[in-house]
């Protein structure tokens, strides 16, 4: 698991408008995108499943500028398409995204925090 995985607050600010309270929606969102979504990354399953599952993964952890997330999202979707690997290699590629789902679930509350500050809000407010 990374230790280095961080939600991009600058990203993710940018992508509402800097509207503070739509981007914690936008972490919820993307808390329930992940619910629903890694329940399909499953090796055994048909690649084509967990592929499209990774590729929704991706597109919701650039919402919210989870980079690394998304590029191992990448990786999967790309090996799932083009020559899906064995079951073997196929459940490594999965797991380094679960791996990375709670390292970015993680960074989702540190990021909730930091948009909870008061002085944050004050200045996202002032500059409206």
């Amino acid at each position: 698991m990374s230790t280095a995985s961080e939600i991009d607050i600058d990203h993710l600010l940018s992508m509402t408008g800097g509207d503070i309270d739509l981007a914690e929606e936008v972490i919820d969102i993307f808390r329930q995108q992940v619910d629903i979504w890694s329940r399909m990354l499953n090796p055994a399953a048909p690649a084509s499943q967990w592929a499209d599952a990774a590729h929704t993964l991706k597109g919701a952890a650039l919402s919210i500028g989870a980079h690394e997330l998304a590029e191992r999202c990448q990786a999967a979707e790309t090996a799932g398409r083009d020559l899906p690997p064995s079951a073997a290699g196929a459940a490594l590629l999965l797991n380094d995204i679960k791996d990375e789902i709670a390292a970015t679930l993680e960074a989702c509350s540190r990021a909730v925090h930091t948009l909870s500050r008061p002085g944050l809000r004050a200045s996202k407010a002032s500059n409206s």
